[in-house]
């Protein structure tokens, strides 16, 4: 089993959510983010002044997912949330060990 982290523009969260349960996906964790890579922040005006935002407000999605399936899911979340700007984000793939769902006691693919 993989874990598959997207780090997303927020405004493509509705496009990459649709591919995924295209892509057979039935969970994932959404969580608000804030960082910076090559788009360093940017320049925003306010009442006048100028100021820098050096953390842009991101979206991690997190899910879990057998083996055969890392390839199409991350296919479908890359097309989904690409603009082909700089700050489209990034996807990281780590191994998980195992899984166990609480409340039935089911372990690893059962599980997920």
């Amino acid at each position: 089993m993989k874990k598959i982290e997207a780090i997303i523009r927020p405004f493509k969260l509705e496009d990459v959510k649709l591919a995924l349960v295209n892509a057979g996906i039935v969970g994932m964790t959404v969580s608000e983010v804030r960082g910076f890579g090559r788009q360093k922040g940017q320049v925003e005006r306010y009442r006048g002044s100028e100021f820098t935002v050096e953390f842009l407000q991101k979206l991690k999605i997190e899910v879990v997912v057998d083996d055969e399936k890392v390839d199409s899911v991350l296919n479908a979340i890359a097309d989904a949330a690409k603009t082909g700007e700089i700050g489209d984000g990034k996807v990281f793939i780590s191994p998980i060990e195992s899984v166990l769902r609480i409340r039935t006691g089911e372990r690893d693919s059962e599980a997920v």
